[in-house]
């Protein structure tokens, strides 16, 4: 890790390793992996859904390891086809499961996802935070009722600013409820 860090930095493509945009990285301060996801989440139980399963799926692989099982591993190709059709299509469309060799919806994934760290999440105490996610996948994303509220304000005869403004007041009534 260091070495690409360093093979970059000295091509000057980046400043330092906090300029690494990478789904997942090492912290540059913190004896730890971060994750950035591409919805950001403006609900709190979101939030804390995303970090709980987060950490269930790291105790999950890190436990596999322990007991000398191994992972499947997919191509980074395969990977980016699945990172495409989210951003393409959200939680709306399905994703490619290369294990059955089909696509598959996303409450059924969910569901397996939660199934599969379950042990975890029940070790770590978070499994109504896990099973949160089922929740998000029925509702929507933060990223659905965006463009649900910038279709609903056209919808009333709102121009594309006056819209796009109706977004922003979604986001902020959202991110500070309950705060």
């Amino acid at each position: 890790y260091q070495r690409h860090v360093d093979a970059l930095v000295d091509a000057g493509v980046i400043e330092d390793a906090s300029k690494l945009w990478w789904d997942v990285r090492p912290s540059c301060r913190y004896p730890t992996l971060e994750m950035r996801i591409s919805d950001i989440c403006t609900n709190v139980d979101d939030t804390i859904t995303i970090a709980a399963l987060y950490v269930c799926l790291l105790s999950m692989l890190y436990r596999r390891r322990q007991e000398n099982q191994r992972w499947r591993s997919y191509l980074p190709m395969l990977v980016n086809e699945n990172v495409w059709r989210a951003e393409r299509y959200g939680i709306g469309e399905s994703l490619i499961d290369f294990g059955k060799g089909e696509l598959v919806d996303y409450k059924s994934l969910v569901d397996e996802l939660i199934e599969l760290v379950r042990e975890d999440a029940e070790q770590l105490g978070c499994v109504d935070e896990i099973e949160h996610a089922r929740t998000i996948v029925r509702r929507g994303t933060s990223a659905d009722s965006q463009l649900a509220t910038y279709q609903r304000a056209l919808a009333k005869g709102a121009s594309d600013q006056e819209a796009l403004e109706a977004v922003v007041d979604w986001l902020v009534a959202e991110t500070t409820a309950g705060v």
